[in-house]
């Protein structure tokens, strides 16, 4: 990938972490507030917005071109679940499962209601030989009533010697499993 590329994925994706930690993509309908930890509970149970990212959500992905923001080149469903301790596990309707693992990842509480995660998961060609690892970082923010989330997505697709092919954005929008 050439420098410009990768200068322009990297400004892509921290403009768009940016817009969505400022205004919380006003097409959602949410507001980011800076809440002080510890200073609420969500779902009704004491606690700290610390642990409001636990559990399993059905999410709905957008992945979208970087430049444009607005063009969507494709959506579907998929699974996430953040586990106490931060860790995460994905999995999607995004790839073919003979082609790709489940994600595998970390998560953790940024302020407020809103929290970082990066996954990757290994893709494979037809043959069954690793090709790739795809890593998806997030920038999430969640609801007020902690029931559904949205996020910022960067995509990189990384060789087998862990150098950076392809790049890509996207959003998602999750509800919590019940």
């Amino acid at each position: 990938m050439s420098s410009m590329k990768s200068k322009r994925f990297a400004a892509s994706r921290w403009t768009a972490a940016l817009v969505l930690a400022g205004m919380l993509v006003l097409g959602f309908g949410l507001t980011a507030m800076a809440q002080s930890v510890g200073a609420e509970s969500h779902n009704g149970l004491e606690g700290t917005w610390r642990d409001g990212l636990e559990g399993t959500w059905n999410a709905q992905l957008t992945v979208t071109d970087c430049n444009n923001p607005n063009t969507v080149l494709r959506t579907f469903p998929a699974k996430f679940s953040y586990a106490k301790g931060g860790t995460l596990t994905v999995t999607t309707a995004g790839q073919l499962p003979s082609l790709s693992t489940a994600g595998l990842g970390i998560w953790s509480h940024m302020y407020g209601r809103t929290y970082s995660a990066v996954s990757e998961a290994f893709l494979f060609s037809s043959a069954g030989a690793w090709t790739s690892t795809q890593r998806l970082t997030r920038l999430i923010v969640v609801s007020r009533d902690a029931k559904t989330y949205t996020d910022a997505v960067a995509l990189e697709i990384l060789d087998t010697n862990g150098k950076v092919i392809v790049t890509g954005c996207g959003t998602s929008v999750a509800s919590r499993m019940e």
